[in-house]
Order: structure tokens, then sequence, then C-alpha cells
């Protein structure tokens, strides 16, 4: 349908981000996941890092207060997911019927996940300025989401030509990298500059507290909506006040699935009861 000079889509794809707010335990996650699928969710997705990589041993060493010790080490470390609990993960989408996939934050996280034969990649706002990992994300040729929060054009620019060079098929999520975001600064209509300006499908994710911006992006076009998910925003975690419970989850993708169907496809017309209420209130017709 064209609507406003752009295509609503019959079907957003809907990404629950768990991310890192499992707080490190396999429960947690699994709880999550099955939460997503109650929803009715399309995907879930996680974030896999190597910490020394991504992280300074000065970041690292220094302090911070947490429940798994007084380090920065020691709180990244105790939020990280190795191979048992993606297995586990792995194991739980199968049997859900829901597909998961990651955003790795270094080389050696991203040749972690391919493992998993995963059907897509996700380029976090914080990796597209990384040249030589996106050459290594680009060569599976898969599918990629590319957040674009806290990047300019060019940076933009120089990512999506490492893609469009492998062939590699890109939609880009216009985003906000503030946890969590004011209303008023999440300008959802940069997604219409962003696909005029790539002629790339574009999405949204989101990182604000409330469900309406992502049901406005899904009605401006958004072919996906990405939003982080918890089981309280209470929970110990820099995402999940930043995050939808169950309740607010629920109502976004109820939401968002109506919009193709009450935006209908422009024409005008006069329903078969319209005509019956017509004859009852028109005193004078001159048909």
């Amino acid at each position: 349908m064209q609507i406003a000079s752009f295509d609503v889509p019959q079907h957003v794809s809907v990404i629950a981000e768990i991310g890192i707010n499992h707080n490190g335990e396999i429960e947690i996650a699994k709880r999550l996941i099955d939460m997503a699928m109650r929803c009715g969710c399309d995907a879930v997705k996680f974030q896999k890092r190597s910490i020394d990589i991504v992280y300074t041993k000065e970041m690292l060493d220094s302090p911070r207060e947490s429940p798994w010790g007084a380090t920065q080490r020691a709180q990244k470390e105790g939020l990280e997911f190795g191979k048992a609990e993606y297995d586990e993960i792995d194991r739980q989408c199968r049997q859900r019927g829901i597909e998961w996939f990651a955003s790795a934050w270094d080389i050696p996280s991203q040749l972690f996940l391919r493992d998993y034969g995963l059907k897509r990649n996700k380029i976090a706002s914080a990796m597209v300025t990384h040249p030589e990992f996106l050459e290594v994300v680009a060569e599976e040729k898969k599918p990629v989401f590319l957040s674009t929060g806290m990047c300019t054009y060019e940076e933009i620019d120089r990512a999506v030509a490492v893609f469009g060079k492998q062939g590699c098929p890109v939609t880009l999520m216009h985003a906000v990298s503030e946890y969590p975001a004011p209303e008023e600064i999440l300008n959802i209509a940069c997604m219409h500059a962003l696909r005029e300006r790539y002629g790339l499908p574009v999405g949204y994710s989101g990182h604000e507290a409330s469900v309406s911006p992502s049901v406005i992006a899904a009605a401006h076009g958004a072919v996906a909506i990405e939003r982080h998910v918890t089981l309280d925003r209470a929970m110990y975690g820099s995402d999940q006040s930043a995050s939808l419970e169950e309740a607010g989850l629920r109502d976004m993708v109820a939401m968002i699935r109506k919009i193709a169907m009450v935006l209908g496809d422009g024409e005008k017309r006069i329903t078969v009861k319209e005509e019956g209420v017509a004859s009852k209130l028109r005193y004078w017709n001159p048909r």
C-alpha cells in the first residue's frame, strides 16, 4: 500500500532485544524467550562480547559495585554468556519456534556466532565505525540489521558501502543511543531521510520507556521494530529502564499488527452498511 510516499509493510518484524537483561542467568534468558513468544514477537536478540577485546585493562580494573564484585571486569564477565548458555538458548528457541540472533561486539564473537547457523546479523551502533569487523560480517552475506545510533551520515555511508560491495542485504535501524531515550529526541521522521538517502529498508530500534513511539515508527513504514525487554524494570542493569515488561510488549505487538489493517488501501469507498445508514439519516439524497 502507498501511504504518504512510503510503503507500510503487511508484516512488521518485531524483535525482542534480550541483550544482557538476563543478568548472566540462563533461566532468566529462557523466561524472556518464552515471554517474547507469548507476545507474538518474530525473534529474540542477544549481545556477545569478548571482554578483553572490547574493553581496556584500565577500564576493566576500575571500580564498579555490582552483584558480581567490585570491579568493571567482575560486572562485565558476570553478564557474559559462553557456549553452554548459547547452546541452551539455541535449543530453547528451536523448541519454541522463534528465531534468535545476536549482535557481536568483536570479531571472535562474530566467529563464535557462526557456529549456530543464524539467519541474520545485527551491527550495534558502537560497531558501525569498525571497518574490519564490518568486513567479517559482510562476507557471510546474510541479511543485516545496521543500527544508526550515534552515527553521522558519513559513517553510515562507509558501513553501507562495505555491505554493498559484498552484496549483503542491509536494513537500516533508526536509533537514538540514550538509555532510556526521552520521547522528544526520538526523531522518528529521520526514518524517511534514511530511506531516501540509501534506498534501503528502514526499521526502528527504540530505547524509550514507552510503547507508542514504536507503533508510530511502524505506521511510518518501519519494516522491523526492535525493543529491549525485561522481566522487571527494577532489576539490576543499565538497559532495564529502557525496556518493556510483558504487558507493554504485548500491547506494542498487538497495536503494530493492526496498522496495515486499519490503514487500508487508501481508496475512497462507501461500505454496504454505510449505504444502509445513509438511507436512514439523510432526509435529502440526490442520488
